[in-house]
């Protein structure tokens, strides 16, 4: 029997940002993020394998969060920064409230189709578009970095785009997925054959893990 290759994804949430609102839209904006529950880092940190890579989006609320997770672990590490796993983008609707974004005509274009609506104004994606942009990604890096653990510091949309991946799920059935702050997803990639890209299957090894007891 040939050996199996496992490549350990741990998929990370950032921590909340400053002054979070329920229902905000922060999409790409690039604001900060709240890193006083010190907890929540001492809890997950120490469970984060030593010798992995480490990638994060190009917005800072992700890097500020694995900052924290690695003070918390003692861990020395340098983060790759990934623009493909970075969060939805979200046109006008940008840092507003769905209060604030209303009951208009796109709005309800929105609510008729939550994966495949574009909100108005740019730079804008549906959610579908996110996923065609975080999915090649991931098969791309767990082919090149087959066997490793990935720490991936990343957003409520590319980890619904990751599990949608490893469960074959549509785009609007991954929307159902409850993403926590500062919450483990682990998904392992296991292969037989490292040198083609994609053959293999996903195994999901737990959801919102060393989150919020509460």
């Amino acid at each position: 029997m040939p050996d199996m290759i496992v490549t350990r994804w741990w998929w990370i949430r950032h921590a909340p940002v400053v002054d979070a609102q329920f229902g905000r839209l922060s999409g790409q904006a690039d604001v900060d993020a709240d890193l006083s529950d010190l907890e929540s880092f001492t809890r997950l940190g120490p469970e984060l394998p030593n010798d992995a890579l480490w990638i994060v989006s190009t917005l800072k609320r992700t890097e500020q969060t694995a900052e924290a997770l690695c003070q918390a672990a003692y861990l020395n590490i340098e983060a790759v920064r990934e623009a493909s796993f970075s969060e939805q983008a979200f046109g006008d609707w940008t840092n507003k409230t769905w209060d604030e974004v209303g009951i208009g005509e796109d709005a309800q274009a929105f609510w008729n189709d939550p994966a495949g609506a574009r909100p108005p104004g740019a730079p804008s994606e549906s959610f579908e578009d996110l996923y065609c942009r975080v999915a090649p990604r991931i098969d791309q890096l767990t082919f090149e970095h087959g066997g490793r653990d990935i720490v991936c510091i990343a957003h409520a949309g590319s980890i619904r785009a990751a599990i949608a991946l490893a469960l074959n799920l549509t785009p609007e059935q991954a929307l159902g997925i409850d993403v926590k702050n500062t919450a483990l997803t682990r998904l392992d990639f296991i292969s037989t054959e490292p040198k083609v890209l994609g053959l293999g299957r996903w195994r999901v090894i737990g959801l919102n893990q060393f989150g919020d007891p509460q």
